[in-house]
């Protein structure tokens, strides 16, 4: 067994594992698209939608991060995002979501990758593909209220600039180096 193929002790968590646990990977599982369950039950495709919702009144531009309590209480920053919901495509999820753990509304202008990860939920293997958007901000308040989940027990603004020190995993610092690199290049 590879390290990759560990699954984490319950209770704790290791380095590049979503909230809740979860274990999120920066790329396709390299066995196929299937990653090895020995849990029995059934495997679930998942598929969500966040981003990065930008604004720059101040001059310099900012993105509105939520936080999360990981299994042991610990709070993680990272990107807002959820399940699709109905027949709403990645976009339109991507906008709800945001709009909800954060408060604020924005427009999708421009697409930042992929996240794909496997974790193991209520004996079900699950694999799960969020689709990440470059938003522009254009309006609300910074705020957790409208989550319906109460997952996210925290939001704020943050420099573009510290996203990569302020985001918890791997793979979204580097959704927010592609936002990075989308802003520079005026997209």
């Amino acid at each position: 067994m590879s390290p990759g193929d560990r699954r984490p002790t319950p209770g704790r968590r290791r380095h590049g594992d979503a909230p809740g646990g979860e274990r999120q990977q920066d790329r396709p599982s390299d066995r196929g698209g299937r990653a090895p369950w020995r849990g029995g039950g059934r495997t679930v495709e998942e598929v969500s939608a966040g981003g990065i919702v930008v604004e720059t009144s101040t001059g310099e531009a900012r993105a509105a991060l939520i936080a999360r309590l990981n299994r042991a209480g610990r709070l993680e920053w990272c990107l807002p995002k959820g399940h699709l919901e109905g027949s709403e495509t990645p976009q339109e999820a991507a906008v709800r979501e945001v709009a909800e753990e954060t408060g604020i509304t924005g427009v999708v202008v421009g697409e930042l990758g992929t996240i794909d990860y496997w974790f193991s939920a209520e004996g079900r293997r699950i694999h799960k593909t969020v689709h990440h958007y470059l938003l522009e901000a254009t309006g609300g308040a910074i705020s957790v209220e409208g989550d319906p989940d109460a997952e996210a027990v925290e939001a704020a603004w943050v420099p573009v600039t510290q996203l990569g020190q302020k985001l918890a995993f791997s793979n979204e610092r580097r959704i927010a180096r592609a936002a990075t690199e989308l802003l520079a290049s005026g997209g």
